[in-house]
């Protein structure tokens, strides 16, 4: 005590944070932190997949996860987490026709039932008295089955329209929706490939059948690749076997593609300088989150990974996630794929049928499914195939073509030598995630590594990745130590989405509990304007909510803190909040989570429990 009574009140206040938190955690004021029940010889920053049931409101427990036998293994999935809680779809729910008042086509040979009167006697209770969907397009196509119908539904069951609302609602709020035919179409392999079946041909002509080729099963890895081997399980889309359609193929392709394929020139559409980008978040980038963040000012958004061989054959899920809201206004999708010819048919598909700014390539995703199939971080491994790959997207697409990569596989030892190459494939922008494949998301990202990067890079932009979590990191890499050209936000983003608006503004914004929950309230109703207002629509929107919940409950607010910024690695200790709303928040127990969607969602089924997709190997 008397030491700090001789410190300035600062420096003394600095001190007590030391006392009272350990390495590796969150610096939290004295009056908010609750006495530690963990064991003498338990360290902080140990992970485990088994979770201890414990009182701490911020101490993370699943139904599932507190019951796990202890694996050795540290991240990765929930992969026997309970599926009960997957979206089925009724046998007795009423006709999609007859619940908005048309008359079904199938007549008596429905397997849906018609009869109204039973349907409503039996639904399921209203979640509220306001249709999402009504009020931002003036009428609800999901009409009786809706679990807000009677927002829109007289007494004797018939459907209002609310004309007024429906001239102000936009045209088409959602783009890059594939209809029915044309899934059929890439299906049934009709849909055709010209530029990438022309730049095919020429490629082989100049360099054979080299690596890259779709004739070759594998690849030898270089020694930085994992020892795995690599196993190619994507399904070859035969050529049609009648010369006259690839000589018609070969007539569609652009003229400047004949000359030489390899050197056509395009022009550029995005000036990627000085902008703040979201980082490609596989399941919880969805659409209505990206909407969210672009409420709080992002400029650059990205669609969830999609994998090209899924988009060749039409899989309905993988086209899904090309959609684009009208307000993302430089919006891209990324692509993962190990064969040049794949990627380049999902890319010229891409340039095609939907509306976007860019197209991005995937070398930086680690999880297994990715990497063993040969996409992802593995083709750090093979520099000539990636070459291929990237000179035939920019080939086949008329908008900007870009790569997000790693810095390795297990050492740091490909992202220098692959940064001065892009620009000359094609590439209009790189962005590199300072990790190497072996790393994830552990330990710091390799700032250090990104900046040498940036400058072999130029003029291509280069931008960086990992660990930003607050305006002061933001500008510290792109104005203080000039080491990138902007930041591509991934976690940092999940944690605290007004981020960008704190970027924008340049200061702390010390949000409160109720506004996180508007946040909150948004997204559900986002989700229930993108997934449907339905049954279906609300359990996808719940399950949405829970797994981005896993990572706004790291959170720390800004004034319990006695330093600033927060840590995006740092763990807070057990803590409470300024107040009840606040605490509930702050917990990492899957049941306190079901509890806050059911604020903004209404009550949860009676059997519903809640177990994340990932397990974290890194706060």
């Amino acid at each position: 005590m008397a030491i700090e009574a001789a410190l300035p009140a600062e420096t003394a206040a600095e001190t007590t944070a030391t006392v009272l938190t350990k390495a590796g955690e969150a610096p939290i004021k004295a009056e908010y932190l609750l006495p530690r029940t963990e064991k003498p010889s338990e360290k902080p920053n140990e992970e485990s997949n088994e979770q201890q049931p414990s009182e701490q409101p911020n101490e993370q427990l699943t139904e599932q996860q507190s019951t796990e036998k202890p694996t050795g293994k540290k991240s990765g999935q929930n992969k026997q987490r309970n599926k009960r809680n997957k979206p089925q779809i009724a046998r007795d729910r009423i006709c999609r026709h007859v619940a908005i008042d048309a008359e079904c086509p199938q007549g008596d040979a429905c397997p849906n039932p018609h009869d109204v009167a039973a349907f409503m006697a039996t639904k399921e209770p209203d979640l509220g008295t306001q249709c999402p969907v009504f009020d931002a397009l003036g009428r609800c196509p999901f009409g009786l089955r809706c679990r807000f119908a009677m927002a829109h539904t007289t007494e004797d069951w018939k459907q209002v329209v609310d004309e007024e609302k429906a001239a102000r609602a936009p045209a088409e709020p959602v783009r890059n929706a594939m209809s029915r035919d044309m899934q059929i179409r890439l299906r049934k392999r009709v849909e055709r490939f010209p530029r990438t079946l022309a730049f095919d041909a020429a490629w082989q002509a100049e360099h054979g059948r080299g690596k890259g080729s779709k004739t070759e099963e594998t690849e030898k890895i270089e020694e930085t690749a994992e020892p795995d081997k690599i196993e190619k399980t994507e399904e070859t889309v035969e050529p049609d076997k009648t010369d006259k359609t690839e000589q018609a193929d070969r007539t569609e392709a652009d003229d400047t593609m004949k000359a030489h394929p390899a050197k056509r020139q395009r022009a550029r559409r995005v000036d990627f300088r000085g902008k703040t980008y979201l980082a490609p978040l596989t399941t919880v980038g969805n659409l209505p989150f990206r909407r969210v963040c672009k409420g709080f000012g992002v400029d650059i958004t990205c669609s969830e990974m999609a994998i090209a061989n899924n988009i060749v054959q039409g899989q309905g899920s993988e086209l899904a996630l090309l959609k684009r809201h009208a307000s993302e206004d430089i919006f891209g999708v990324q692509l993962a794929g190990s064969r040049a010819d794949m990627v380049g048919k999902a890319a010229e598909f891409v340039g095609r049928h939907c509306d976007v700014d860019f197209i991005d390539l995937n070398l930086g995703c680690p999880v297994e499914l990715a990497f063993n199939n040969g996409g992802g971080s593995a083709l750090l491994a093979q520099p000539r195939k990636i070459e291929r790959i990237v000179r035939t997207m920019a080939a086949v697409v008329d908008c900007d073509v870009t790569v997000k990569f790693r810095t390795g596989i297990r050492a740091p030892d490909v992202a220098e030598k692959l940064a001065p190459q892009l620009r000359a494939w094609g590439a209009a922008l790189g962005t590199l995630h300072g990790r190497t494949r072996q790393q994830r998301y552990t330990r710091l990202a390799d700032w250090e590594c990104i900046g040498r990067a940036r400058d072999l890079a130029a003029p291509l932009p280069l931008f960086g990745g990992g660990d930003v979590l607050s305006w002061e990191d933001y500008w510290d890499h792109v104005e203080t130590r000039r080491q990138c050209d902007g930041v591509m936000v991934g976690r940092g983003a999940l944690i605290k989405p007004w981020l960008f608006q704190e970027i924008r503004e340049r200061r702390v914004w010390d949000i409160s509990a109720s506004e996180r929950l508007d946040m909150l309230r948004d997204f559900a109703r986002f989700g229930l304007e993108h997934w449907g207002s339905d049954t279906i629509g609300v359990a996808n929107t719940r399950r949405f909510l829970l797994e981005w919940q896993s990572f706004l409950c790291r959170y720390v607010p800004a004034g319990l803190l006695e330093v600033l910024p927060q840590r995006i690695n740092d763990r807070p200790p057990p803590f409470v909040g300024r107040s009840d709303l606040e605490t509930l928040m702050a917990s990492h127990n899957a049941a306190d989570w079901v509890r806050i969607s059911e604020m903004v969602l209404g009550p949860a089924p009676p059997d519903f429990a809640f177990v994340p997709k990932h397990k974290s190997n890194s706060y």
